[in-house]
């Protein structure tokens, strides 16, 4: 018989997707991956996995998926709706950002993604596919990894490699993660002396809009036109996620995770990778600036970056039941000063 998520509703695009395809990029294959690593990253968390098996990431739309398992459990990550169906009972809203444990028949319909152009499902165990060429992200472009590489599908049978949840209790971030605001921080380069010192300084000052022509692939930018010294042309060279190219237009392309993997267009940045998962959630109509760091700095953001995210694993806690007391919680407030504020007449209550 077998465990499965059964595909009732596909949504427009939701693919499955790992860390990324790495090692193959020198024969012309793009990392591919999860545009939002440090969601499914949690999400993987959440439900007791490593945390690059492979999820569904979503975009615009969820799809809605049939329990065929005698349970599951999942997690959603990200700004989007979830509602679960059963029998004979009316629909209920599920929150994201906690695991919630489903059984045989149950329907779980992921609505809107509101807030970034991605959102990210894990399931406990994760799916039982077969990896193509190391990975089970998908390069739709050409096909590649699970499911042929294409997105869901109407009556896709999606097989799990756990035949039930796992034991214990559902579990929650207290708070969603913090990706931080501000511009998208760059190194310049490696081309940066093909462009006018007018060009670098615009680069840096302005606000770019995130055009209508916004993918997997890159995202092209919208502002003033940045000039080029000399022809617009280079010889091909690599790429890699994050680089921002300049056409003749002058418009800039920001590449991400299915960018091709050389090209001919002078980059002016590199943004860092600290900063990939948001560049990864900017939709048409955002709006983004930048602003210049060196390599040293670019390394050090990386690095609290994965202390936070070690920060936040390490917080996931037991769902805290409803209308009941959260006693471990109340245990770790000291009480006792509170207390004494009271006796003394002190106006400021403590919060339990």
């Amino acid at each position: 018989m077998g465990a499965f998520l059964t595909v009732v509703r596909p949504g427009p695009f939701a693919t499955i997707q790992d860390l990324g395809r790495f090692g193959f990029q020198e024969l012309g294959m793009p990392v591919a991956g999860a545009l939002d690593p440090v969601a499914l990253r949690l999400a993987n968390a959440l439900v007791g996995n490593p945390q690059g098996t492979a999820g569904l990431e979503i975009a615009l739309l969820g799809p809605a998926l049939r329990v065929d398992a005698p349970s599951v459990r999942i997690t959603a990550v990200g700004p989007i709706v979830l509602t679960l169906e059963r029998q004979d009972a009316p629909p209920q809203p599920l929150a994201p950002y906690r695991s919630h444990t489903l059984q045989q028949g149950d329907v779980l319909r992921l609505g809107a993604v509101d807030g970034a152009s991605v959102a990210c499902l894990a399931v406990a165990g994760g799916f039982a596919l077969a990896p193509v060429m190391d990975s089970l992200s998908s390069y739709v472009r050409a096909g590649i990894g699970p499911l042929g590489g294409r997105p869901l599908a109407q009556d896709d049978r999606l097989p799990l490699a756990r035949d039930g949840a796992p034991d214990g209790p559902d579990v929650e971030l207290p708070q969603p993660p913090d990706y931080g605001a501000g511009p998208l921080r760059v190194v310049l380069g490696p081309q940066e002396d093909r462009f006018t010192e007018a060009a670098l300084a615009t680069f840096l000052s302005v606000t770019y809009r995130v055009g209508s022509q916004a993918d997997r692939m890159g995202l092209r930018l919208e502002g003033p036109a940045l000039e080029h010294r000399g022809p617009v042309d280079i010889p091909s060279d690599g790429l890699v996620t994050g680089s921002i190219q300049v056409p003749g237009n002058g418009q800039p392309i920001l590449l991400l995770n299915d960018h091709q993997t050389a090209g001919g267009y002078a980059k002016i940045a590199t943004v860092i990778s600290a900063d990939l998962p948001r560049a990864g959630r900017l939709r048409p109509g955002d709006v983004l600036s930048f602003q210049a760091v060196t390599v040293e700095e670019a390394e050090a953001i990386r690095r609290r970056q994965e202390q936070a995210i070690t920060g936040w694993i390490g917080a996931i806690r037991p769902v805290r039941p409803a209308g009941g007391v959260d006693l471990e919680a109340l245990y770790g407030e000291n009480l006792i000063s509170g207390t004494v504020d009271i006796v003394h007449g002190g106006s400021d209550l403590p919060l339990l």
